[in-house]
């Protein structure tokens, strides 16, 4: 504020002039449209009704379609098998790191390195940080907390599908259900097998 005596006509008055200063950051603001996510009956129309099947879909990575990819809103790291980096000639770039993973049966495996890869769903782009492991996983990759936070994705498993935020809008990745029930084919006869070699 400045303050300043003035006279006129033998009048003394006080006049007050307020300044407002205002500071601005040269930062470029990336407003994401904030609609509200929703699934619908219309959502579930293609689908193999009723169902039990996990969220299977597919991902690029890199340049690499990537199939076999769980979303597991339970699991507290991404993890990427050690053969799917190895067909991508990308052992290499494996970040040496030892992490033990426990799964909710108290089941361990340790992780044989960490790597950072760049994933790109429906446009957006994201570099995301996977635990290597080398064991009989089943899927190629497992999407956990980590990277659908990072995305602000909300999937549902009744559905097969992802929603997530972004510039254009809400965008969508569909399940591939027929590849989940292959998957569940496949643990079911692993466990039969495991059973009668017991």
């Amino acid at each position: 504020m400045i303050f300043s005596r003035n006279e006129i006509n033998g009048i003394t008055f006080l006049a007050t002039k307020k300044t407002k200063v205002s500071v601005t950051h040269n930062k470029r603001l990336r407003k994401v449209v904030e609609d509200d996510i929703t699934f619908t009956k219309e959502d579930a129309n293609e689908l193999l009704l009723p169902h039990n099947d996990a969220l299977v879909i597919s991902l690029n990575v890199l340049d690499f379609k990537i199939k076999r990819v769980l979303v597991n809103p339970g699991s507290s790291a991404n993890t990427i098998q050690w053969r799917v980096l190895e067909r991508a000639k990308l052992t290499r770039s494996i970040i040496p790191a030892t992490k033990l993973l426990v799964g909710f049966n108290l089941a361990s495996m340790t992780t044989r390195g960490e790597i950072l890869l760049p994933t790109n769903a429906e446009g957006v782009m994201k570099t995301t940080l996977f635990e290597v492991v080398d064991g009989d996983m089943g899927y190629n990759i497992i999407l956990g907390r980590p990277w659908l936070h990072e995305m602000k994705v909300v999937p549902s498993t009744y559905h097969q599908l992802l929603k997530f935020p972004t510039l254009e809008g809400i965008k969508q990745i569909r399940g591939e259900q027929l590849a989940a029930r292959e998957m569940n084919v496949i643990s079911i006869s692993n466990s039969k097998r495991k059973e009668h070699v017991a």
